[in-house]
C-alpha cells in the first residue's frame, strides 16, 4: 500500500483559544515495501501524522491516500482500512485490558475480521503470539497483567499483527527497553517485514535506531517536513539536525569529530559500515600511522 500525503494540515482545538496547528502542509510519499523512519522532537507533528494513516485522526485539510483508500472520501471504508494499517502506540503494554492473553489478542481480529469461526480465531491468535516469541499454550489463559514487562509488550504487538496488516506503524517501539530488548524487537520487526508485512513505519527519537534499521526517513519539525531521504543522506546533514534540536547517531558524531581532523569517511552511519570504513582507512594509512 503506497502512502501519499499532499498538503496535509491539522489543527487541534480549532476555533478555540487553545488552537494548535500540528501539521502545516505535509507532503510525503512512503512506498510499499519500505522500512520507513519518522524523526522529530516532541510537538513536531510526527505522531499526529501517523495517526492520520489509519484515520484515528480524521483528515481535515489536504489529501491523503493509503493504497486504494482515499481518506478525504466520506465513504472511505475506515474499519477495513484499520484492519490493514496496524498501529502500535508507545508503551502499548499499558493498553492491555482483557482478562486473558488470548481474549486481548483476539479483540482486534473480531472487530476487523467479522465472520471468522472460533477455531480460526484461535489459530490466528496462536500464530501471532508465536510470531512475537511467546508460547501460546503457556500464556493464552494467563492474565496479561501478570506477565513481565517484555511479555506484555509482545502481547500488545501480537494484538495488532494478528490481523496481518499490510502497513505496521510503531510509535517509539523500543522505548523503555534495555539494549538486548531493543535488538530483539528490531529483529522481530525485520522478520515480520521480510515475511508478510509489506511496509513498516517506526516513529523514533533514537537516531541510532533509524540509522541501523530504516531504508528511508523523514524529519518533522514544527509541523513540516524538514528533511527526507535515506538515513545516510539525512545524517550527512548532522549540523542541520543539531540546529533543529535533534540528536544524531553515535557514528555521525564520530564522523564529525574525524572530519574536524581532516578525515572524511563515506559511511551509511550503521555501526558495521562505519567500523569497516574506519578499519579500511587505518589499513590504508600503513598500519595506523595516521
Amino acid at each position: 500500500m503506497r502512502i501519499v500525503a499532499k498538503g496535509l494540515t491539522y489543527t487541534y482545538d480549532p476555533k478555540s483559544p487553545f488552537a494548535a496547528q500540528a501539521l502545516k502542509g505535509v507532503d510525503l510519499t512512503i512506498e510499499e515495501g519500505e522500512f520507513f523512519g519518522i524523526i522529530g522532537h516532541t510537538g513536531s507533528g510526527k505522531s499526529t501524522f501517523v495517526q492520520h494513516l489509519n484515520a484515528l485522526i480524521r483528515l481535515t485539510g489536504g489529501a491523503l491516500k493509503v493504497g486504494d483508500y482515499d481518506l478525504s472520501d466520506k465513504k472511505c471504508r475506515f474499519i477495513e482500512l484499520r484492519g490493514k494499517v496496524g498501529m502500535v502506540f508507545q508503551y502499548p503494554e499499558y493498553q492491555l485490558f482483557a482478562e486473558t492473553v488470548e481474549k486481548d489478542v483476539a479483540f482486534g481480529l473480531k472487530n476487523f475480521r467479522k465472520g471468522m469461526r472460533e477455531e480460526e480465531i484461535s489459530a490466528a491468535v496462536q500464530e501471532a503470539l508465536e510470531t512475537v516469541g511467546l508460547n501460546y499454550a503457556a500464556v493464552k489463559d494467563a492474565s496479561p497483567f501478570e506477565l513481565s514487562g517484555g511479555q506484555k509488550r509482545r502481547v500488545a504487538i501480537a494484538g495488532v499483527i494478528v490481523t496481518r496488516p499490510e502497513v505496521l506503524i510503531l510509535d517509539e517501539p523500543a522505548a523503555g527497553l534495555d539494549p538486548l530488548g531493543k535488538q530483539e524487537l528490531m529483529q522481530l520487526l525485520h522478520s515480520i517485514h521480510g515475511s508478510w508485512c509489506k511496509t513498516v513505519i517506526i516513529v523514533s527519537h533514537d537516531m541510532d535506531e533509524i540509522a541501523e534499521n530504516c531504508t528511508r526517513a523523514a524529519v518533522f519539525s514544527e509541523g513540516r517536513i524538514a528533511m527526507e531521504g535515506t538515513p545516510a543522506e539525512i545524517f550527512r546533514r548532522a549540523d542541520e539536525l543539531l540546529a533543529l534540536g535533534l540528536d544524531v547517531p553515535t557514528t555521525a558524531k564520530c564522523a564529525m569529530l574525524l572530519r574536524g581532523r581532516g578525515i572524511d569517511i563515506d559511511t551509511d552511519f550503521t555501526c558495521e559500515d562505519f567500523a569497516e570504513k574506519v578499519l579500511a582507512l587505518w589499513r590504508a594509512k600503513e598500519g595506523g600511522d595516521a
